[in-house]
């Protein structure tokens, strides 16, 4: 599916533009850009997946059962605003925020992770409970999401902290991230280049980046199927 994208709010960012203004001249000039990398942002989850999560999302709630059993999962797969939304709307998922982190510097700042010489990624920390949904799945989404096979770059977003990215927090999800990248390789015509890497410090984003898309009216209700929409 090809997007058209005559300017990017990043673009305006990086160019002094002011947060909101930028905003609103993105949105003034240019349809929202929907992201077409992967089923999720397309609007649905693949079927196979799809069917599995809600059933038995369908049935825990059902049973009454909760569960206060959670783990952390990390991901980077581009510009983190629809990345996040497409977990936030994840049956399992308890919570989402957006940051930085594999980079060198302390505490960076979206401008200065922008620059590309931070060597940090745009990453999303996940917070799922693994009786609703597993890490397995969840890495499963990540590779519909966005296009795997890009470095360094997604769609017209291009630099290093767009770069694809598993980062694990136990030597098992490094091993389930491994055998899930090894058996979906298959799907894709080029070599899967996202870099698996243990977890560092997360740097979590300034305020007006977390939940941006759903802030900004995008329906973040588990297991919707409406397209996720993004600015640049």
């Amino acid at each position: 599916v090809a997007t058209i994208t005559i300017v990017a709010l990043s673009d305006l960012r990086r160019l002094g533009v002011p947060l909101g203004a930028a905003a609103l001249l993105a949105a003034s000039i240019l349809p929202l850009r929907s992201f077409a990398m992967g089923n999720i942002m397309g609007g649905k989850l693949p079927g196979q997946l799809q069917n599995q999560i809600l059933s038995r999302a369908s049935a825990i709630s059902s049973s009454g059962k909760s569960s206060t059993q959670t783990e952390v999962a990390t991901f980077a797969a581009g510009c983190f605003w629809g990345v996040e939304l497409a977990y936030q709307r994840l049956p399992g998922v308890v919570s989402t925020r957006v940051g930085y982190l594999a980079g060198h510097v302390q505490d960076p700042t979206y401008e200065h992770v922008c620059t590309g010489r931070t060597g940090h990624t745009e990453a999303v920390e996940v917070k799922f409970d693994p009786t609703n949904v597993a890490f397995r799945e969840l890495v499963g989404v990540f590779l519909e999401i966005h296009d795997p096979t890009q470095l360094n770059r997604q769609g017209n977003d291009v630099g290093s902290q767009y770069r694809s990215g598993i980062y694990y927090h136990s030597p098992q999800q490094k091993q389930e991230a491994e055998e899930e990248i090894a058996k979906q390789q298959v799907h894709f015509k080029k070599p899967i280049v996202s870099e698996i890497v243990q977890a560092d410090t997360f740097w979590p984003a300034e305020r007006y980046h977390q939940q941006y898309l759903a802030k900004g009216g995008q329906c973040a209700l588990k297991g919707t199927s409406k397209p996720i929409k993004c600015y640049g």
